[in-house]
Formats: structure tokens, C-alpha cells, sequence
């Protein structure tokens, strides 16, 4: 086993810190992280946290407006950037090394000093308006949205990050302090640094957050997909392509099986050589663009496969990725397939660790909704255990015909023509 990757502080208020030494860098990651997303919001506030994510970047009393934060990222070349997920958010500045004290101070001033000021908010308002707008056309984006609402119902996680155009102009500054209020407490937030990491950097993050106050939050509720049968959910579009996603409820991040459901999904549709894109798109020509993949959270999961295909040919197209659902559940992978997948799994982790900004990025993410850090050896290990026997069964387990949900954006309206295909029928 190599050496650890990561080192976990803890510091008197309960606020953690998780550094990646990489001599090798000549950047360095600042990023910090919170255990708070869209599944935390409430139907009044749903869109708040991505919509706070915007508003991080408008000003504080030190740096008054966009411009003046914006510019001092420009004055060392760095980058930063958010994300908003369903259960965790995240900001993060990227710069030279010797720069990392700047990045620090910038990135805390944002998240604990913004001034969320009225009109700013008023005017961000139309951007995100204008945003939704951008993913309402975008089916290969929104379809995200119809086959969650389709598996998970009227529960946050069914709900769309981004919030309504309702939620969106009802918010105002005591939405956010309140929603800020509740989740954004010292337990709920992981800082990191990774890259070369310079002296102290233990010390200057407890000296910007050590006075981070921390409160009872309390948690989501709990969630699960909904008890169903077969279903279908159509999002009618005209269109001269249809985007279909098939799929199953799957396992929790933390499942004892993740790392077969991980090889399995990668089976099924990790590459250009798997499953789904040799036989949809090279063998049929269904498709342009087809994969599978497994969504986990905290509690539930979900696998599945997304193609954007011929809409005079979509019966095709579902009932041929119902028959690769179908075939990796009756029939054991070969032993070279299997291996092909674990090598694809592990080449893209390893790849994804080359830069400060992905090693503190996996990281974060089994730190923030975990509660531990899984090092990169662990995982690789995992993969490495997979057998034949253990795709199979996770396979058998996950995929029956009476689990199979499909999504759908396109020139359709009649749900039930295509209830029978996710039976092969």
C-alpha cells in the first residue's frame, strides 16, 4: 500500500480540513465544501442553494461587487468556480502556488461575508430565470429533471436543482440568510487544500474559519424511489430527436456492493466499447450519444442508461437497451470483459487525481457525504475484488422487468405505448 493521500483536522469548532500534499504542483486547489444541496430545501425555497451559489459571487463588504472579487482572481491568474448538487455544494479557487494565502482569503470572504443585497438579487433573479430557460432547451440536460420527478415524486431529491421560476422570484435576502443560517454550520463544512501546499496552511485555514459557529441542522428527510411498477413519464417536445432514460433504483454510496455496481455500470455503458455503445450506436445506429451510469446518494441510487435517438426508430432504441439490461442480469460477463471494465474504472480515477483540483475533489466528496475519506488505494482495491459472481448478483438484484422506469423527451403524449417495451413485449 502506498502512502496516504489525504490528512484529516479537525479543528475546535468541528469544522474539518483535508489537505493533499503534492510537491510535484506548482498550483494549489482551495475549495470548500458543505454537506448542504437542493434536497435540503423545502417546496417554498426549492432552487435557494443554487441560487445562493450565484450570489456568493456579488459582493462583500471588503470586495463591494462582482468586479472587485472577480479581479482579484484575475490578479493572480487563478480560476474559481461553484457547483450545486443534490447533497452537497461546493466553491473552490485554482492558482499558482505562491498565491495560496490570496485564494484562501477571497474564497472565506465570499462564502461568510456576501452581502446578498436586495437589488442584487432582484436583478440576479432574471439571469437564473434566463438560465432555467437555457436548460428547459436542452433536452439532454433536462431530462435529468423528468426522470428524477419520475422515480423519486414530489421529495426534494425529485425536484430540479435549479428551483421554479416561482421559487426564483419569491426569494429574498431572508430566504437566503435563513437557508444559510440552518446548513452552512462548522459540522456541516469540509475545507480543502491540495497541490503544494506551502507552510501553515493548517493554521491560516483555522484562522478564517476556526470561528465558524456551529447549531443543530438536523437532516434531510429520508428518501427512497417511489413503490412502484412499470412507469413511464413523456415530457412532450417537438423535436427531430428523442432523449430516452432508462433505468432502476439502485444502491447507497456507502452499499457494500458499490464497487460491483460500479464495474457493472461500466459494463453496461462506460466507453465506446461497452454494451450500450456497441450494439445502440455502432452495430444499430440508434444513437449518436449513449451511455450507463450509476447516481448514488447518501440513501438510495439509481442506474441507468441515457441515449439521445432516431424518433422514428425510439421503439427500437428502448427495447434494445431493455435487452442489454436484461442480458447483463441473465448472463455472467466473460472474464476479459470484466476485467476490461475494472481497468476503465480504475484508469479514469487515476486520471482524475493527476491535478490538485480532482485529487481534493475526491476528497471532499467521501469526506462531505460519507463522513470519512475513502483513499484512492481503497477503491482500487475494491475494483480489484470484483468477481464475475459479484456483477452477476448485483445485476440480478437491481435489474427485474417491474423495476424499469423510462424518461422520455420528445414528440410523444401516450405514455402507455411504451409501458409494454420495458417488458421486451
Amino acid at each position: 500500500m502506498s502512502q496516504p493521500v489525504f490528512e484529516k483536522n479537525v479543528l475546535s469548532n468541528g469544522l474539518r480540513v483535508v489537505t493533499a500534499d503534492m510537491p510535484q504542483a506548482k498550483s494549489v486547489a482551495c475549495f470548500v465544501m458543505l454537506a448542504a444541496g437542493s434536497r435540503y430545501e423545502t417546496k417554498d425555497t426549492n432552487g435557494i442553494a443554487h441560487f445562493a451559489e450565484h450570489m456568493f459571487f456579488k459582493g462583500t463588504e471588503r470586495r463591494p461587487n462582482a468586479r472587485d472579487i472577480a479581479g482579484e482572481i484575475d490578479s493572480i491568474g487563478g480560476e474559481f468556480n461553484a457547483f450545486t448538487g443534490k447533497e452537497y455544494t461546493g466553491y473552490y479557487v485554482k492558482c499558482a502556488a505562491e498565491h495560496r494565502d490570496v485564494a484562501l482569503d477571497v474564497l472565506v470572504d465570499m462564502l461568510r461575508n456576501s452581502r446578498f443585497d436586495p437589488e442584487e438579487i432582484e436583478r440576479e433573479k432574471g439571469v437564473i430565470v434566463e438560465e432555467m430557460n437555457m436548460y428547459y432547451d436542452t433536452p439532454r440536460d433536462y431530462l435529468e429533471g423528468v426522470y428524477d420527478e419520475l422515480l423519486y415524486g414530489d421529495q426534494p431529491l425529485g425536484w430540479d436543482i435549479i428551483g421554479t421560476k416561482e421559487t426564483v422570484r419569491a426569494a429574498t435576502r431572508e430566504t437566503f440568510l435563513g437557508y444559510l443560517d440552518r446548513w452552512y454550520r462548522s459540522s456541516r463544512m469540509v475545507a480543502g487544500v491540495a497541490g503544494a501546499l506551502g507552510g501553515d496552511v493548517l493554521e491560516r485555514v483555522e484562522s478564517l474559519l476556526g470561528d465558524v459557529p456551529d447549531g443543530e441542522t438536523g437532516s434531510p428527510e429520508p428518501a427512497s424511489p417511489l413503490p412502484n411498477g412499470r412507469r413511464v413519464k413523456i415530457h412532450h417536445k417537438p423535436s427531430d430527436q428523442a432523449h430516452i432514460r432508462l433505468g432502476v433504483p439502485s444502491y447507497p454510496i456507502d452499499h457494500p456492493d458499490r464497487y460491483a455496481l460500479n464495474v457493472l455500470a461500466t459494463v453496461l455503458g462506460g466507453g465506446m466499447s461497452s454494451r450500450l455503445f456497441s450494439e445502440v450506436r455502432e452495430r444499430r445506429g440508434l444513437a449518436y450519444y449513449i451511455y450507463g451510469y450509476n447516481q448514488g446518494y447518501t440513501d438510495t441510487g439509481t442506474l441507468f442508461a441515457q441515449g439521445g435517438v432516431d424518433i422514428a426508430r425510439i421503439d427500437e432504441a428502448i427495447s434494445t437497451v431493455v435487452t442489454e439490461f436484461g442480458r447483463i442480469a441473465a448472463e455472467p460477463v466473460s472474464d476479459d470483459e470484466l476485467q476490461k471494465a475494472r481497468n476503465f474504472a480504475k484508469g479514469r480515477l487515476v486520471l482524475s487525481l493527476e491535478d490538485p483540483r480532482g485529487t481534493i475533489l475526491f476528497g471532499l466528496r467521501s469526506e462531505v457525504l460519507e463522513g470519512k475519506i475513502r483513499e484512492p488505494d481503497e477503491v482500487l482495491a475494491g475494483l480489484d475484488a470484483v468477481t464475475v459472481e459479484d456483477v452477476q448478483r448485483v445485476a440480478q438484484e437491481l435489474i427485474a422487468e417491474d423495476r424499469l422506469n423510462l424518461a422520455l423527451i420528445g414528440p410523444f403524449e401516450d405514455e402507455s405505448r411504451f409501458e409494454p417495451l420495458l417488458t421486451g413485449s
